[in-house]
């Protein structure tokens, strides 16, 4: 098994316009190129030779991408704002809780906001938040700047509406009042099974479908003053997981109605 990249190309671009360029220019040369942010998920790939791009694009010396702002009750973050930084801010309490989530220490310092999303891991802490929350993404390419819906970018597990030439600059998180997070892992540090989150009215849930779930039904019944146990099993009813080798499909339900329950006390609904 190779445990070393396939040779590649690296170009550290010093603009988004720079790093914009350079993916437009391997595209219409024939060529793959990849962003580099914090490689938490890339690099891994690139030592087995499971993604073997022309070109490395590193985006980590463009100035503004580490941003974090709140305003009007929506936290702007930067794409280069990495998960430890996510963890000890207080602005956002359940986008901190969750990024607590991610990983270990040395994970968190390195892996970044806007490179968790465009990975489109479906069970991923950050995109099940940015779903239930939702966050909006901007996003940059040759046509200029587009926001998006955090929703919209998924499209199936590892898969996105990010085109080879475009990046994510931003996320824009809206601060929910009510909030419940839960997720379960085999192990601490391990990638979550089943994540659960409540935010206000929403309720999203990871690890269950091939992109981050929305129940409409289970948010009927929230809307409506509906109890824990009301909303779950309407959220049980509207579950069709598949089984892999980490969970079977019945063990993933049973997981995602007991989160579920966790996320909804902890948002304050009544049992």
């Amino acid at each position: 098994m190779p445990v070393k990249p396939a040779p590649f190309e690296y170009l550290r671009a010093a603009s988004v316009d720079e790093a914009v360029a350079a993916l437009a220019s391997c595209g219409a040369d024939g060529r793959e190129a990849k962003i580099l942010a914090g490689g938490q998920s890339l690099v891994p790939l690139l030592a087995l030779r499971m993604a073997r791009p022309d070109v490395l694009v590193d985006i980590n010396r463009v100035a503004d991408l580490s941003d974090l702002a709140l305003v009007n009750g929506v936290l702007h973050v930067g794409a280069l704002t990495r998960h430890s930084a996510l963890a000890t801010q207080t602005d956002h309490p359940l986008l901190a809780e969750a990024a607590r989530w991610i990983g270990h220490p040395a994970i968190r310092s390195r892996g970044t906001a806007a490179g968790s999303l465009a990975h489109a891991d479906p069970s991923a802490e950050l995109s099940v938040v940015a779903v239930a929350c939702g966050a909006t993404v901007s996003v940059v390419g040759p046509g200029g700047v587009r926001s998006a819906p955090a929703a919209d970018l998924f499209t199936g597990p590892l898969m996105s509406t990010l085109a080879e030439d475009e990046l994510i600059t931003s996320v824009s998180f809206p601060v929910p009042a009510r909030w419940g997070f839960a997720e379960f892992a085999r192990r601490h540090g391990d990638f979550a099974l089943v994540t659960a989150v409540v935010a206000d009215g929403a309720i999203a849930l990871g690890g269950v479908s091939a992109v981050p779930m929305r129940s409409a039904a289970g948010e009927r019944l929230l809307a409506g003053g509906g109890s824990v146990g009301e909303v779950t099993a309407a959220v049980c009813a509207e579950l069709d997981p598949t089984g892999d080798l980490h969970a079977s499909a019945p063990y993933r339900r049973a997981l995602a109605v007991e989160l579920l329950g966790r996320a909804l006390r902890q948002a304050g609904v009544p049992c």
